[in-house]
């Protein structure tokens, strides 16, 4: 709980305000269009899942898509310069190899990101001048990395699982990786029944619609971010392809893949938004069916996979996860929870907690 209410509930929250932020302006002002939209990546992806667990995969990638939106600008801020911003854009990067080795995807794409980017607003000599302020604001994520790793393991530069003993699937590869990257494996971290990219984040499929989209009428995304919010989760899951531990998220549902969902999320928001509004919200309903579910029962290692989850909510009705643990303490607390405990209650204050706050009524000094 403490984890979860002061580490992974804050982080998350940080990155849906960001989301909205971003999809704001992206949107053309349309606050209320992102701000449901929002509420949707939160509650209707795999984030809602991930936030429940001390989860570093969430975390590096809301810091990474942080540090992409500084050079990206939409809002078109005037207050920091563009070397501040490529500087931040590293700090980001930087930080996410720190968080895991598969940072090093961030660094190669967001580096070939600001290089293109700067050279289109400047020339060659922008474009070096910017690729080496980024450089430099991956240091700092970068060094205490290498210093960590000659502490623990005397060498700076070899990652940890160079030491590690031999565990199911170490033999193929180096330590597990294996290159070029191994198609059944890009095929089960997008498609399998139990922790599937598109089979946990089913809204996320509509991402792969934004270039035809894009070319009809006025595009919502210049050619280079499109590419960059497309292109980075493709790099990301070409990564993983190659690393045969992926196999092993049967135990813990999708994971590998969290870093992209923010990037993902944004070129599929901008699809929603051009729906026709049945078709968006049939989209909605069945991303809120998959995701609520994945998050209140953690049953991933079940034969039904994804679906026992749901398969559990629409039998057994609504459930809160830390309800579930309550309910298996019967004989060290007594008989009160041996039938379970119901979420209601919690799900009633909650809203009027949330109504409290964002209604106008409540507000002092405004009108009500």
């Amino acid at each position: 709980l403490v984890m979860q209410w002061f580490c992974m509930a804050p982080s998350s929250a940080l990155g849906v305000v960001l989301m909205f932020l971003t999809l704001r302006a992206v949107l053309g002002g349309r606050e209320r269009a992102a701000l449901w939209l929002s509420l949707l990546y939160a509650f209707g992806t795999p984030v809602f899942f991930r936030t429940g667990f001390l989860n570093h995969n969430l975390m590096l990638g809301h810091i990474a898509f942080a540090g992409f939106l500084a050079v990206w600008n939409p809002w078109a801020g005037q207050r920091l310069s563009l070397r501040t911003r490529d500087f931040l854009c590293g700090i980001g990067a930087g930080v996410a190899l720190l968080f895991d080795y598969s940072g090093a995807v961030f660094i190669a794409t967001l580096f070939g990101y600001v290089a293109v980017k700067r050279w289109r607003e400047g020339g060659l000599v922008e474009a070096v001048r910017g690729g080496a302020t980024f450089v430099i604001g991956t240091l700092p994520g970068v060094l205490l990395l290498w210093f960590y790793q000659w502490k623990a393991f005397g060498n700076p530069f070899l990652p940890g699982q160079h030491w590690m003993p031999p565990v199911e699937f170490i033999e193929r590869g180096y330590q597990g990786y294996q290159f070029p990257p191994d198609p059944g494996l890009f095929g089960m971290l997008l498609l399998d029944y139990r922790f599937g990219l598109f089979v946990a984040g089913p809204i996320l499929l509509v991402a792969l619609a934004l270039p035809w989209v894009n070319r009809r009428g006025r595009a919502a995304l210049p050619w280079l971010e499109q590419l960059a919010l497309l292109g980075v989760p493709l790099a990301m899951v070409l990564f993983f392809a190659g690393n045969n531990y992926t196999r092993l998220q049967y135990n813990t549902g999708i994971r590998y893949l969290a870093p992209i969902l923010p990037f993902l999320f944004v070129p599929a928001a901008i699809v929603l938004a051009r729906m026709r509004p049945l078709a968006a919200y049939g989209w909605a309903l069945l991303a809120l069916a998959v995701s609520w579910p994945l998050a209140m029962y953690r049953e991933v290692e079940h034969p039904l996979g994804i679906l026992d989850p749901m398969v559990r909510t629409f039998s057994g009705g609504l459930a809160l996860p830390i309800l579930n643990t309550l309910a298996q303490t019967t004989g060290q607390y007594g008989d009160f929870f041996a039938k379970g405990v119901s979420p209601i209650p919690l799900f009633v204050l909650t809203g009027a907690i949330i109504y409290g706050i964002w209604s106008p009524r409540f507000r002092r000094g405004e009108p009500r």
